[in-house]
């Protein structure tokens, strides 16, 4: 019986075209992929067949051509690009004699690397729990069987079973936890809409630059890399938008042809960033040749997380790489429907600001607002809001704010300070603010016998 080692990283891949063959997109991400795993690529083995073998998934032929490289070449690990099932892959490591891996378990082993917060640790280790619940049998075959003769009686069945019940009992103990974290996640998005703060999320395929822009419209150093999956955990981060506005940009986790389901599902609360947006800055790589169906590819994930008809403006970017200069492309009604840039260079960032803040447009109140001394509480308001474009001490120590904000958010703020917006001056008019009702009374008006 084959024996799994435990580590290897020379490894052959096979991608088998079915009902075609394979197109050169799909060999050149495969390879992307097994070198972002950390996979030294010695040999890709290619073929067409109409239908997978239900033993093997390649047929005999091919199988013992795969057999012959691995023992040329010194491979010990053969990646296949497609989903095996658990009785295919162990009778391929038992053909050839070395660790057999399937797309799924490529891209979670990337996905185990990169994520960094807990959250993502948690949702990795519960895919890949999952996807080993199924692959279980004969993985301790140096353990010997129950029943097989006299002196081969021992605990192999016996440790499966202990296996597999410890492997629930994880499980059960990742989603409560995964469980809480949701919980903290769902209060902090709440806590925005309550402020009344729009989040644009950036999505789209994987290495089309989501993160340099992520960095080139926030200012931050969130990491970016040309690798497949560079960035798998959610990042959010302010972004200040024209006429004195900010908003939340959120960072996701970027899609692949094939993305396996059970990725889809245990990364559905941190696509979730995505659920909730405003708008979906969808990033599009400009270069690449296959981009029509890049863009489909990340359609098919966004409906298959229930946010496929949420607004969204494809952004292509590395316009630069194809001779493109920065420019806004409207449809007939003239909303922004395409905007090219480059990420690298920063050119068209104000373009793309621009045509957030166009769509987002909620109606904005300027207003020049005198508050006294006592009212301290009501000016960190305004300033915690980030609406204060400019502060004017006055010599009574009054302070003069310009305010400039969504006209929901400073009606609402308004009301939670006891000041009365008079409601002829919400709009375009000249600023004008009824002073703040005071919250005190006269007890000996409300006294028993008080006229």
């Amino acid at each position: 019986m084959f024996e799994r080692p435990r580590s290897g990283e020379r490894a052959l891949l096979v991608r088998i075209g079915v009902g075609h063959p394979p197109g050169e997109d799909e060999l050149s991400e495969f390879a992307a992929l097994a070198r972002s795993a950390g996979a030294v690529v010695l040999g890709l083995i290619t073929g067409n067949r109409r239908a997978p073998d239900a033993r093997l998934f390649v047929g005999s032929g091919k199988a013992e051509e795969i057999h012959q490289q691995v023992k040329a070449m010194g491979a010990d690990l053969v990646v296949f690009d497609h989903p095996l099932s658990p009785s295919q892959e162990r009778n391929l490591e038992a053909l050839l004699q070395c660790r057999v891996l399937d797309r799924t378990g490529l891209i979670l082993d990337i996905f185990a690397q990169r994520a960094r917060s807990f959250e993502g640790q948690l949702q990795v280790e519960l895919a890949q729990l999952k996807h080993l619940a199924t692959r279980l049998v004969r993985g301790w075959t140096h353990l010997e069987r129950q029943k097989g003769g006299i002196g081969l009686r021992g605990p192999g069945e016996t440790q499966l079973e202990t296996d597999r019940r410890l492997l629930g009992n994880r499980l059960k103990t990742l989603n409560a936890r995964l469980d809480k974290v949701v919980t903290q996640r769902e209060t902090t998005r709440r806590e925005r809409k309550r402020a009344h703060i729009p989040t644009i999320a950036l999505v789209g395929y994987t290495n089309a630059g989501k993160s340099t822009l992520f960095n080139q419209l926030t200012g931050s150093d969130a990491f970016a890399a040309d690798k497949l999956f560079a960035t798998l955990d959610p990042t959010v981060r302010r972004v200040d938008l024209p006429d004195a506005r900010h908003a939340l940009l959120a960072d996701t986790v970027g899609f692949v042809r094939d993305l396996p389901h059970e990725l889809v599902a245990a990364f559905r609360s941190t696509l979730q960033e995505a659920r909730e947006a405003a708008l979906l800055l969808h990033i599009v790589d400009a270069a690449d040749p296959n981009r029509s169906e890049r863009i489909e590819q990340v359609n098919s994930v966004l409906a298959e997380v229930e946010a496929g008809a949420l607004p969204q403006i494809e952004v292509f970017n590395k316009a630069d790489l194809v001779g493109e200069q920065p420019h806004v492309e409207t449809d007939a009604e003239g909303n922004v429907r395409r905007i090219w840039v480059s990420a690298q260079t920063g050119a068209g960032m104000e373009l793309l600001l621009s045509a957030i803040g166009q769509f987002l447009g909620p109606e904005l109140v300027h207003r020049h607002i005198v508050l006294k001394p006592a009212e301290g509480r009501a000016r960190a308001r305004f300033f915690a809001a980030g609406a204060v474009v400019a502060e004017k001490a006055l010599p009574s120590g009054a302070s003069d704010l310009e305010v400039s904000m969504p006209r929901q958010a400073f009606e609402q703020l308004c009301r939670t300070e006891g000041l009365e917006c008079d409601p002829a001056t919400v709009g375009d008019e000249p600023a004008k603010l009824v002073r703040p009702r005071s919250r005190s009374y006269n007890r000996a008006s409300r006294s028993p016998g008080a006229g």
